[in-house]
């Protein structure tokens, strides 16, 4: 039996409180349920969870399921501990408040209590509430990788579809961070907020006149990047906005698109893949998700970066359903994240 440290003080239970999906369903129901504890191996810390943040990618799971997934199944990918069990010798110490985006191919975080490899964790800094780490990794690495993939520098114009997201918040603030010239579109109620948060120009999302517009404030060019996190149709349509052999990045599963329109554009192609870091065992991509996991609680450390408003939900299957459904309804801007520690 491998040695190991463990709060002082603290009895751990042999069960624990867990919101699981019993099977894909397109409601969205989930259930309340007692399991096992995790039993930890080798480099794992054990974590007492105490906020976990909720993104569209656990609503459209809970929906349609993963491959690798067995069921009854703990939905939930990003959260933020406290570690109460750890390997003696391994970093960081019991007691230490952590933050993490979970491996897709294992249960999740929405537990009493999470296991987690010690290598794949942060340490939320002092001046971090807890409730606004468990906002950041997921929508604040999404929008870092795109902004990487894209190469945006000084000068470079770039369209950000939905700005009022938690994606496209971090988005606009890490781009103008790098010099570029932000567009974006969100909803009328949204554009002095996003012009707040450093967007240069925002457009009503649903006017059918949006791409003569941003011609009108861009010019005939086209953008030199984008930023898709819709997907669908809205694909075909942003790459018409670019420039010839400009940059894209899409968070969502490509759709079909016309052999002319890419003929035409020739444009670059990128794919957000938060998840393939964990599923392709690639242990240089888990290592950057720690070093963006660090620059994400810096930047709210020093102020440099704003948190999304933060929603609290309930630690409740239906609460969570809800706010699940919510996630993909559309029109909500901040971020819900899961209060579980009482």
């Amino acid at each position: 039996m491998k040695a190991t440290d463990t709060a002082k003080h603290t009895t751990l239970p042999e069960n624990m409180r867990a919101i699981v999906l019993m099977a894909p369903n397109e409601q969205m129901l989930l259930g309340d349920m007692t399991i096992n504890l995790p039993e930890c191996q080798h480099n794992e810390l054990l974590v007492k969870v105490e906020y976990v943040g909720l993104n569209p990618l656990d609503a459209q799971y809970a929906k349609a399921g993963f491959p690798q997934w067995q069921y009854p199944h703990v939905l939930g990918l990003d959260a933020v501990g406290t570690v109460v069990q750890a390997p003696k010798g391994v970093f960081p110490n019991v007691g230490s408040r952590v933050m993490w985006h979970a491996s897709l191919d294992e249960q999740g975080v929405l537990s009493e209590y999470a296991k987690v490899a010690n290598y794949a964790v942060t340490i939320v800094p002092d001046g971090v509430e807890p409730q606004q780490a468990a906002a950041l990794p997921c929508a604040g690495m999404s929008a870092l990788i795109a902004l990487n993939k894209l190469q945006i520098s000084e000068g470079d114009s770039v369209f950000i579809e939905a700005g009022a997201g938690a994606v496209g918040q971090f988005a606009i603030q890490f781009a103008k961070q790098r010099g570029a010239d932000v567009f974006t579109t969100a909803s009328k109620t949204h554009h002095k907020f996003l012009k707040c948060l450093g967007a240069d120009f925002v457009f009503d999302y649903q006017d059918k006149k949006l791409c003569e517009k941003i011609y009108r404030e861009l010019g005939p060019q086209g953008f030199d990047a984008v930023i898709d996190t819709i997907g669908g149709s809205n694909t075909a349509r942003n790459i018409e906005l670019m420039r010839f052999c400009g940059r894209i990045a899409c968070l969502q599963p490509l759709p079909e698109l016309e052999p002319t329109l890419l003929f035409k554009k020739a444009p670059n192609i990128s794919i957000v893949s938060l998840g393939g870091a964990w599923l392709a065992n690639s242990l240089c991509a888990q290592q950057h998700m720690g070093f963006m996991s660090n620059l994400l609680l810096e930047s709210v450390a020093n102020s440099s970066i704003q948190v999304p408003t933060i929603k609290l939900i309930k630690f409740s299957a239906n609460q969570v359903a809800s706010a699940l459904n919510m996630q993909l309804a559309g029109g909500f801007s901040g971020k819900q994240v899961v209060k579980v520690a009482s």
